[in-house]
């Protein structure tokens, strides 16, 4: 899962997009109004963490740009403490959640977690699909009740497929879900992660569509292979 962090408070900026890489997410920061808009208006990501003091275009100015535009890619905004105007007018623009500083960074990572679900239209915290089950609390699958030990790019490569479970993801999206601004992006690479994944959790439980992509179906059985 890919995020766009709008700060332009360095420090914070640095503190969030380690609190999210920690729990399973990509990130990139954005440090100015302009900047951010072009980024979620060109770019792919699954929710945004948007500031609303911003040099060159405010928070407010950037959201409603967005919105305006047909961006529906969920937006959680920090708000100075007691500055409730401008919270009802974000919400009033288009947020979907908004969080005041100073703020626990473990309660802003269980609100993007919630955003990143509830877009994918997923309520509860486990993701099942099968015999497969994602706990994005734990950042933890199992298959069949048995625990899975994976890498991070192997969890964020089946934490997109299951939230996007019955969905054929087409290379360039998974890629583009998967890295970081400053990560190498290789088709390659992400054959390899498919490939390991496969080995882990059977052949069959990633599917490919030869010139359309990967999915994972809702009712899906897999079996592990067995070790040569």
């Amino acid at each position: 899962m890919h995020i766009l962090i709008v700060e332009d408070d360095s420090r914070i900026a640095a503190d969030i997009e380690k609190a999210l890489a920690a729990s399973g997410f990509s990130a990139e920061v954005s440090a100015d109004g302009e900047d951010a808009w072009f980024r979620g208006d060109t770019g792919t990501f699954d929710a945004i963490i948007l500031d609303l003091g911003l040099p060159k275009m405010d928070g407010l100015a950037v959201l409603k740009r967005w919105r305006s535009g047909g961006r529906q890619t969920p937006v959680l905004i920090l708000t100075a403490r007691g500055a409730w105007p401008e919270r009802v007018e974000g919400i009033d623009a288009g947020a979907d959640d908004y969080l005041t500083k100073p703020f626990r960074m473990e309660e802003l990572v269980a609100r993007i977690r919630a955003l990143v679900r509830r877009a994918s239209g997923h309520g509860a915290a486990v993701i099942e699909a099968g015999d497969l089950a994602l706990d994005t609390l734990q950042m933890r699958l199992s298959n069949r009740g048995v625990p899975v030990s994976l890498s991070p790019l192997e969890y964020r490569v089946m934490s997109y497929l299951m939230h996007q479970k019955g969905r054929v993801i087409p290379p360039t999206e998974l890629i583009e879900h998967l890295y970081g601004d400053d990560d190498a992006r290789d088709a390659n690479a992400l054959e390899a992660i498919i490939a390991r994944l496969r080995k882990k959790l059977g052949s069959s439980a990633i599917e490919t569509r030869r010139g359309f992509g990967y999915s994972i179906s809702a009712g899906h059985q897999s079996t592990p292979e067995a070790a040569p």
